[in-house]
C-alpha cells in the first residue's frame, strides 16, 4: 500500500486552500507522507478545456456557499476573495521555487499566501501587495522576483502541470494515493480511506 498523498494544487483555488488546512493532520493520522505538487491551474484548464465554476454564475454562487459550509465544518477561517480569479503564474512559480531552492521556507510561503488570499482577501495580483505579504512572512521580496524568473523553476512548474494533465487532473485540488485519483477538497474522506 502506498502511504503517500500527492497534492496537486494552485494557490488561487479556494478549495485547495480548504484541503491544505486539513491534509497535514490527515496524513499524520494515516502515517502518510504529504507530497506537495504545485501546478498552474490555468494551464490545466487550457489543456483540458475545463474552466472555473465561477465562470458560470449559478455555479459560482453555489461554490461560495459550499466553500463556506466546508470552512465551518473544518473550523477554519475563510473569506471569499473579491479579487478572484487572479493570474497565479508568479505565485505558483514562487511555490515551485521555494520548494526547489529553499525548502525550509516553502511551508511558510504557502501559509502566508493561502492566508492572504483566502482569509485576509488581499489582492496578490498587485505586485506591491504581494511584496508586502512576503515581507510580513519574513520572506525576501527581491529574492522572490529572482526565484520566479529562474528557468529551472519555470520548467519545473510546466513539468508539474503537464504531468498533472497526463495523469487525468482537470482541476484543483487533486490528490493521488498511488494511481488512484481524488478530485476536490470534499473527497478528503476517500483519500483517508485509501491510506488505511
Amino acid at each position: 500500500m502506498n502511504k503517500t498523498v500527492e497534492f496537486f494544487f494552485d494557490l488561487g483555488s479556494p478549495a485547495a486552500y480548504l484541503a491544505w488546512t486539513q491534509l497535514p493532520a490527515l496524513c499524520e493520522r494515516a502515517g502518510a507522507e504529504l507530497r506537495y505538487r504545485p501546478m498552474l491551474l490555468g494551464g490545466v484548464f487550457q489543456a483540458t478545456g475545463n474552466s472555473s465554476p465561477a465562470t458560470v454564475p449559478a455555479k459560482g454562487r453555489y461554490m461560495t456557499t459550499d466553500l463556506l459550509r466546508h470552512a465551518r465544518r473544518y473550523d477554519v477561517p475563510f473569506a471569499f476573495n473579491p479579487h478572484f480569479p487572479i493570474n497565479t503564474l508568479a505565485l505558483m512559480r514562487g511555490a515551485v521555487g521555494y520548494q526547489l531552492q529553499q525548502s525550509e521556507e516553502f511551508l511558510r510561503y504557502l501559509n502566508a499566501l493561502f492566508k492572504a488570499l483566502w482569509v485576509d482577501q488581499r489582492n496578490l495580483g498587485d505586485e506591491a501587495v504581494l511584496a508586502a505579504v512576503l515581507t510580513e512572512a519574513g520572506l525576501d521580496a527581491e529574492q522572490f522576483r529572482a526565484v520566479i524568473t529562474d528557468d529551472r523553476v519555470k520548467h519545473a512548474l510546466k513539468a508539474n502541470t503537464e504531468e498533472a494533465v497526463q495523469r487525468g487532473v482537470f482541476g484543483a485540488p487533486t490528490f493521488f494515493v498511488g494511481d488512484e485519483m481524488f478530485f476536490g477538497q470534499d473527497r478528503l474522506g476517500f483519500v483517508e480511506d485509501a491510506l488505511s
